[in-house]
């Protein structure tokens, strides 16, 4: 297919109705299968204390079992990867969905410190491959040119989960504590868990493999569409790796590992904390306020990851988004620590606020590029790859703010969080690097 002819199948009207109709029947279901599980994976930060009262948990074995889930969800991300290939993103996402969502239910009948750390491992094990694998699903349905867009609107499940999570989460848990002969916290668990059980069996009836099967789009539409991906298709195959073992050993897969890991770290090291963080800076305890305050910086990154994720369509644009937010996630981490070491509450926020902006509106950009260069199971390898090294920022994260707290003897924190914002900076020297990278696909991108 010539490259007018691709132009005009991009701007044609007929392609356009076929995106905005998937956009619409595709998307919402996806973005509610992340926000629960974002609730079933931050869920047990409630029930802490709870679970040291109640079994015996102590603090070691809660720490060592909530940083265990990254690593039964790293071991796993590859296989789960392949296995969606193999028999599609609608039945195994599904299946994800709904074994998570088991898993999660059953820590309601956690007995001690060896059913805990046992239940976080297997939580890991069985959500593994969701989040890459959706994005392949979207790689399969939606154009490069619009893929941040749709990414974008996935990744609002992050902060919309953070903003309803925590008052849903709280809320349970008082309800709870008034049935007879339970706890609230497993009220919480169970419930929760079970919502994920039943968008695992929405999936299935809502999500289709591929535009071909697509009962809403017209003959028309599905032609449009299928030419299109089909196109891009074979530009990865001629310029991109081919098969499992080519992609893992891919210099341009682990480049982008790197720059994912870089921003997990950024991430999980200010929203695991940001709680703690804000009631330093404004002096009160944690509750209602504090997690008012806390919600704030999650309300704002909902239109800033939406709005950056429309603007981000031309490569150049992407280049440029991605560098100079990375860098605004360095300097807002930076400031929040130097506000709250010279008592300036309202600026401090005001840092965390931006650095949340900032990193939620990387994450979709960082997904275009391994998108636009792997396919098949290069792609299955490729993105299980980023997605699993690079979330073990997040089990990184809490040891390097906590370790770097107790070698300067920092009462306040703010070492550990300077600690946190330097790699940003990293991530930005590479995420600028990419110009390196450009190839056929990216002629595509700029029509």
């Amino acid at each position: 297919m010539s490259s007018a002819t691709s132009n005009v199948l991009l701007d044609s009207p007929v392609l356009k109705s076929a995106i905005s109709k998937a956009s619409r029947r595709l998307m919402p279901m996806l973005v509610i299968l992340y926000v629960v599980a974002f609730l079933d994976r931050t869920n047990v930060g409630f029930a802490e204390a709870a679970l040291e009262a109640d079994k015996g948990i102590t603090a070691g074995a809660y720490a060592l079992g909530a940083g265990i889930f990254f690593i039964g969800y790293a071991i796993f991300e590859i296989p789960s990867n392949l296995m969606l290939k193999k028999v599609g993103a609608k039945i195994w996402l599904a299946r994800i969905a709904i074994t998570w969502g088991i898993v999660s239910a059953c820590f309601a009948f956690v007995q001690g410190e060896t059913s805990f750390i046992l239940l976080r491992f297997l939580l890991g094990v069985t959500e593994a491959g969701l989040f890459p694998g959706v994005i392949m699903f979207l790689a399969e349905w939606f154009p490069n040119k619009v893929r941040v867009k749709m990414f974008a609107i996935f990744y609002l499940a992050q902060p919309f989960s953070q903003m309803i999570g925590s008052p849903l989460s709280g809320w349970l848990i008082n309800i709870g504590d008034q049935v007879p002969g339970v706890h609230g916290w497993q009220v919480m668990f169970f419930i929760e868990g079970m919502l994920a059980v039943l968008a695992g069996i929405a999936c299935f009836f809502f999500l289709i493999n591929g535009p071909e099967n697509a009962k809403f789009l017209t003959a028309e539409e599905k032609l449009a569409l299928k030419n299109v991906m089909a196109q891009e298709d074979t530009v990865k195959e001629e310029t991109g790796p081919s098969g499992v073992l080519a992609a893992m050993r891919n210099g341009r897969v682990w480049y982008f590992t790197i720059i994912y890991f870089c921003l997990q770290v950024a991430v999980y090291g200010v929203t695991f904390y940001l709680p703690q963080q804000v009631s330093q800076l404004t002096g009160k305890e944690v509750g209602i306020e504090v997690g008012l305050l806390s919600a704030l910086p999650w309300l704002f990154g909902l239109f800033a990851c939406y709005f950056v994720g429309r603007a981000a369509n031309t490569v150049a644009r992407r280049r440029n988004f991605g560098t100079a937010l990375f860098l605004s996630t360095g300097i807002c981490i930076f400031g929040s620590a130097w506000a709250g070491v010279n008592g300036l509450p309202a600026l401090g926020i005001m840092f965390i606020c931006l650095a949340v902006c900032s990193f939620l509106s990387i994450g979709p950009i960082a997904w275009s590029y391994p998108t636009a260069f792997l396919t098949g199971t290069a792609a299955a390898a490729g993105i299980g790859l980023i997605n699993s090294l690079g979330n073990l920022g997040g089990f990184v994260a809490p040891i390097l703010r906590t370790e770097v707290n107790d070698f300067f003897n920092s009462a306040t924190d703010s070492a550990g969080v300077y600690a946190l914002g330097v790699l940003p900076f990293l991530a930005a020297i590479l995420m600028y690097g990419t110009k390196r990278f450009r190839n056929s696909a990216d002629a595509l991108l700029d029509k």
